[in-house]
């Protein structure tokens, strides 16, 4: 007999944390770098009318006096008009961002950088001397738009012949679009722009130099053993053919000489440059660690006055028409907005103020002395039990900020290191781990590089009882190759 199919409802009580708007905006602004709230500032500026930034010492009696005869003449609405018009606006510290955060100089400046081309138009500068056809300036143009900040063009001719049919109603064969390329790659500075790959970007960089005898191996090296070349098979090479340790080494050098990234020659323009304002200013004077936020281009921000008058003016009337309620109606969203944002901005100062603080008492010997060896161990835990944030908090105010010290300028996760017990049962910071780690090998005789299990055993021996694994994982961490890799002649 068959079963019968039979519908039923249940009750499921379901635990669910959801984000208001309001709160994932708090998160966001406590996320924010300095530069990047300077801008959501103006942003914010522009966007409301409620808000404004700027002093205003300027104290009017008159606004004090405000009338209360009308008070009752909108008791029905659903909100109370008293509740927006107060000179605490715009008098009280705490709606505004004003924190007692400034240096004894009372000046912080940022470090400024000038304006410059971005690499693409230095290549299309370049594009403008040349003699060709209107037709193959389109093509090189697009060629010069397909190239990458590294200086590389990394698609095959062929694509961008099918992507310029497409896009541009541009017909050319392959041969046309390989010469277009083969005119940048030799006559385009700098030398190896427009290459396809590392390889080829070498060996372009050496066609330019004077083809002395180093510079003709190397370019049979790269053209030829590159293989052998990237894996430090020297020997191979030199029995291919019949070389010296000299001459080898001589072609070595020529193609160390090269730039394997020719587009980072305009790194310093301001399309590719990353300004690095700090957040926080550390300084320290006879034992005494001060520490203040970088608020100097912010400006300090209060609800609009001419909001509060205006209001002011519709309290004094005795009946309201519908287009003057909903004149109200609009001010009262905007002056709420406005306050949201000034306490947003202020509990963000708390915040990240007070996680500065800690971080500055867990790690006070190193502020004090600047010594890396003196970082104490620290995760993102031992911040948020000291504070009472949670962890996230925490996380979210170390990722992004960065703090001026006297010793240098730092992002927030240098001071943040896990830690391991040594031989003698004490903790000690990774980082003291993988600075022991990078000496050793900077030491290290360069013909014969330590492999891992050797490494084992000399960070052992100074105290750091490390698996095979964490040292392979900490020397990746740090850049540094395999031992084979490592070996020069």
């Amino acid at each position: 007999m068959a079963e019968k199919n039979t519908l039923s409802q249940e009750t499921l009580l379901k635990q669910k944390t959801t984000l208001t708007p309001l709160q994932i905006q708090e998160i966001r602004i406590l996320e924010y770098p300095t530069l990047e709230l300077e801008q959501r500032i103006e942003r914010e500026i522009e966007e409301n009318p409620g808000l404004e930034a700027g002093e205003d010492n300027e104290h009017n009696a008159e606004d004090e006096d405000i009338s209360n005869d009308n008070e009752d003449a909108l008791q029905n609405e659903d909100f109370d008009l008293n509740e927006y018009i107060s000179d605490d606006d715009y008098d009280v510290p705490d709606y505004r961002t004003r924190t007692n955060n400034i240096s004894p100089d009372d000046k912080q400046e940022d470090i400024p950088f000038s304006v410059g081309q971005s690499f693409q138009e230095q290549l299309l500068s370049q594009l403008g001397m040349l003699k060709i056809t209107p037709l193959q300036q389109k093509v090189a143009q697009y060629v010069i738009g397909n190239i990458d900040e590294d200086g590389y063009l990394r698609r095959e001719p062929e694509q961008l012949v099918d992507d310029l049919v497409f896009r541009a109603n541009i017909t050319i064969s392959d041969q046309e679009m390989a010469e277009i390329i083969n005119l940048i790659q030799s006559t385009f500075e700098p030398a190896g722009v427009c290459a396809r790959d590392l390889q080829e970007c070498l060996l372009l960089q050496l066609k330019r130099k004077q083809q002395t005898p180093a510079v003709e191996l190397a370019k049979t090296i790269l053209e030829k053993k590159y293989k052998e070349f990237t894996s430090h098979h020297y020997q191979k090479i030199i029995e291919r053919y019949s070389l010296s340790d000299q001459q080898l080494k001589d072609a070595i050098i020529e193609i160390q000489k090269l730039n394997p990234k020719p587009g980072n020659t305009y790194s310093q323009d301001v399309y590719n440059a990353t300004a690095v304002i700090p957040d926080f200013i550390i300084e320290v004077e006879e034992g005494s660690i001060s520490i203040a936020l970088n608020n100097g281009n912010i400006p300090e921000l209060r609800v609009n006055r001419e909001f509060n008058l205006i209001l002011q003016q519709y309290q004094a009337q005795p009946t309201h028409s519908k287009q003057e309620k909903d004149t109200i109606a609009f001010i009262k969203d905007r002056i709420d907005s406005a306050r949201w944002f000034i306490d947003a901005i202020n509990q963000r100062n708390q915040t990240l103020l007070r996680t500065m603080r800690t971080i500055v008492a867990i790690q006070r010997d190193y502020f004090l002395e600047g010594d890396e060896a003196l970082l104490k161990p620290m995760i993102l835990k031992d911040v948020a039990d000291r504070t009472g944030y949670d962890v996230s908090t925490i996380s979210r105010v170390s990722n992004s900020k960065y703090a001026q010290t006297p010793y240098g300028i730092f992002p927030l996760r240098y001071f943040f290191s896990e830690s391991m017990t040594n031989e003698e049962g004490e903790e000690v910071a990774t980082r003291a781990i993988k600075n022991t780690l990078q000496q050793i090998i900077t030491n290290e005789d360069p013909q014969k590089p330590l492999n891992d299990d050797e490494l084992v055993v000399m960070l052992k021996e100074k105290g750091f009882p490390i698996a095979r694994r964490t040292i392979a994982k900490y020397r990746k961490q740090l850049g540094i190759p395999v031992a084979r890799l490592r070996k020069k002649l």
